[in-house]
């Protein structure tokens, strides 16, 4: 009770401020501030909007083209010039003008995809594609806007319903006409206005198929002088002309043909400005988004704003009002987003199937949910594109009363997500790994996962998963791998094994969530050994073709905030696997391969356990603990223990990392090291990284103190790129006392 008198306290005060502004604006000029487009230079308006606010000049219109109608229409529904800062500062670029799923809702298994592959697009087979006309769709940026315009979502007329009347601009490619928006859904509208041809696919609307409204109206000065507007603001950050020295290449071309459209209309409508403020973006183009860069443009947009306060105060004059005059109230830090739960009147849905309709509302328990909020929204969304494979998927929420009504609206389905992944490095060289996500027209939610990896590891998978409502996905897989594997001994190359492995396993109990994940399953393996070169030595070690049926079971634990880079959280894992080859023993093998009875099986028993704790901003120590060890008295030797390299499982599925050691070399069956590792962060993406470790080794668990201990160190750098790690390591061990360089260029597949 007490919470609905202060709203209604709050609702009549704003309808005093509103009858308290619109007085003021009796005997006094309209302003309209003007926003021109240009990509990430356009976060340079909110330092502009800054000094205008503590100039206290009234703004009674906003006009805006591409990023100026984000901000401008952002600004018309309440957000002030500070929460703006706030907000483009907080936000995950990367993510935000991408089409990758939110990390933060997937489960381990979608978040190993993201660092994996370069590329990942959704198709539609059999029937065109609606959302396709871009290399990105733009779902996260249309779901941001959905966010940020929450309460503003509905059809709207931006003149009468928005606490700035606003308009922004978009191009019709089907007839070359500017569109105006006066109306409509305003995310819809701001998505259009920004939509840079073959960057974002297009926004159709009946007939019209929208892009960048740049390419006929970059800087709407005209439309705001039609709105009734008697003194024009504009701000634009479009940098000086390019001539053909400046034109090298195929970007710069493209930019150039972009900005020569830009110019219809531009110099009337710069006739037309009463204060023209014109930000010096040099160095910075449309794709500078990264933390270093907002913070630059903002700040030369105040300065510069700045540089003209005088103009701006001389300007209080012709608008008819006092220097001292401040609006009675600016805008609120932020309009009405979700900060708290709200109350559902209802669930509806839109362009969906009554079984996904079925799937959601089970899932999630709808008909028990009497209120949601920002989480629950994510995660309807998430899981409308995630378990049913929509390409698009959207949360709008309609006031209603003393409510909202929640309208789920899905897009096209998808029929196959593509990935590719890149890699080069001085063991493997190239490499090659692509995805097909194949979803499956089943009345329960299934989907084809094909994996394909070209180089010298060569592998082809096929993952077969069924999502249940339940959190538990049980999958069915099968894998061919070509392994061409180099052994080493105290650094020095022993010998090499070709051969083929084919791997078949059911996981029945699959519970894979945000940070865990729990298997429980069956597998079978049939090892095909095809060639063995090598030293005398390695002819001890005897690899017939066989076959084993394991029993599995594993549980992951990550939490880290970076996949390769981590500052914070944890990452742990453990596994355990019971070895047979008739689902109850093991056979026991003479040198020349003759089965001479059957013993227990094998068990193998590996973990690892990683935390990170920031020492600064910067500076980030990793301790890491890690071993595997076998039991039984059969270890057929393709199951032996390896060590070397930089990642657990890289080359061979036992393998297990150590600082200084970079190929492949076999140790005893009980093995158990630590590893300490100092991270720096240098500037935004580079990497300093310092590791040093140890570990034991033995025949039995009682002598693993009875052995020289192995030591190794590292130091790499990194720099971290859209398409991987790319950087060096230098190493060195005491078991091959001597150096080991290594060169990766991408993510680790």
């Amino acid at each position: 009770m007490k919470k609905n008198i202060l709203i209604i306290f709050a609702l009549l005060w704003s309808s005093m401020v509103i009858a308290q502004n619109d007085s003021a604006a009796v005997g006094r000029k309209r302003v309209a501030v003007v926003l021109s487009g240009g990509g990430a230079k356009g976060m340079a308006h909110i330092g502009v909007l800054k000094v205008l606010e503590k100039a206290g000049i009234p703004v009674d219109i906003v006009t805006g083209t591409s990023m100026g109608s984000i901000i401008g229409g952002l600004y018309a529904i309440g957000y002030n010039a500070n929460a703006l800062d706030s907000m483009v500062r907080v936000q995950d670029w990367g993510y935000v003008i991408t089409d990758k799923e939110d990390l933060r809702n997937q489960s381990l298994n979608d978040r190993r995809k993201q660092y994996t592959y370069v590329f990942t697009t959704g198709m539609t087979i059999g029937k065109r594609d609606m959302n396709a006309g871009g290399f990105i769709k733009g779902k996260n940026l249309s779901e941001l806007f959905q966010q940020l315009c929450t309460g503003y979502t509905d059809s709207l007329n931006f003149t009468q319903d928005l606490r700035i009347p606003f308009a922004c601009v978009a191009t019709d490619i089907i007839d070359n006409s500017e569109v105006d928006f006066h109306s409509g859904r305003l995310p819809q509208a701001m998505r259009a206005s920004m939509a840079i041809p073959a960057a974002f696919s297009p926004v159709r609307i009946g007939d019209m198929v929208l892009v960048d409204g740049g390419l006929k109206n970059n800087y709407p000065a005209d439309i705001a002088r039609e709105m009734g507007a008697d003194i024009i603001i504009g701000v634009t950050v479009q940098g000086a002309p390019k001539v053909a020295e400046n034109m090298g290449g195929t970007m710069s071309i493209l930019s150039q043909i972009i900005d020569v459209n830009c110019k219809n209309k531009y110099d009337e409508n710069l006739a037309i400005t009463d204060l023209h403020l014109q930000v010096d973006t040099k160095g910075y183009g449309s794709a500078s988004f990264s933390p270093a860069a907002i913070d630059t443009l903002i700040r030369r947009g105040e300065e510069l704003a700045m540089r003209h306060w005088d103009d701006i105060i001389a300007l209080k004059k012709r608008i008819g009002i006092d220097e001292s005059f401040r609006p009675t109230i600016l805008h609120p830090l932020r309009p009405r987003v979700m900060t708290e739960k709200q109350r559902v009147i209802e669930f509806a849905f839109e362009n969906m199937t009554p079984q996904a309709e079925r799937f959601l509302r089970q899932k999630f328990h709808l008909q028990k949910i009497d209120s949601i909020d920002a989480r629950l929204e994510q995660e309807l969304t998430t899981s409308m594109r995630i378990d049913l494979f929509y390409q698009t998927a959207e949360c709008r929420l309609i006031p209603e009363g003393n409510g909202v009504r929640v309208i789920l609206s899905a897009g096209n389905r998808k029929s196959v997500q593509l990935h590719a992944g890149v890699r080069f490095d001085t063991e493997e060289y190239a490499a090659v790994q692509l995805g097909l996500d194949i979803p499956l027209k089943t009345s329960i939610p299934m989907n084809s996962d094909v994996t394909l990896r070209l180089g010298k590891r060569m592998m082809a998978r096929c993952d077969l998963t069924i999502h249940p409502r339940s959190f538990t996905r049980p999958t069915l897989s099968y894998a061919f791998s070509r392994n061409d594997v180099d052994v080493y001994i105290n650094g020095d190359r022993d010998y090499n094994i070709l051969y083929n492995q084919f791997q078949a396993q059911f996981t029945p109990i699959n519970f894979d969530l945000r940070h865990f994940n729990l298997q429980m399953g069956l597998r079978w393996d049939f090892m095909h050994y095809r060639n063995k070169l090598g030293s005398e030595s390695s002819k001890q070690v005897l690899l017939k073709n066989e076959h084993f049926i394991s029993y599995c079971a594993r549980v992951e634990y990550n939490s880290e905030d970076n996949w390769n880079f981590p500052t914070h959280g944890a990452r742990f894992k453990a596994e355990y696997a019971y070895v047979t080859n008739n689902f109850a023993k093991l056979n026991e093998r003479e040198a020349d391969g003759s089965k001479v009875g059957k013993k227990a099986g094998m068990s193998d028993v590996r973990a690892n356990w990683r935390m990170s704790f920031p020492i600064s901003s910067r500076f980030t120590f990793q301790p890491m603990l890690y071993g595997r060890m076998l039991f039984g008295s059969i270890i057929p030797p393709v199951f032996g223990n390896t060590i070397g390299g930089d990642w657990f499982r890289h080359y061979v599925e036992q393998q297990m990392p150590f600082a200084g050691i970079g190929k492949i070399e076999y140790v005893d069956h009980q093995f158990v090291a630590a590893q300490l590792q100092a991270q720096q962060r240098i500037g935004d993406n580079n990497y300093i990284l310092f590791r040093v470790a140890g570990a034991q080794q033995a025949d039995q668990v009682k002598k693993l103190l009875d052995y020289r201990t192995l030591l190794g160190v590292q130091v790499a750098y990194y720099y971290n790129t859209l398409f991987g790690p790319m950087g060096a390591t230098l190493g060195y061990s005491n078991r091959t006392k001597k150096p080991y360089f290594f060169l990766n260029l991408g993510y680790e597949f």
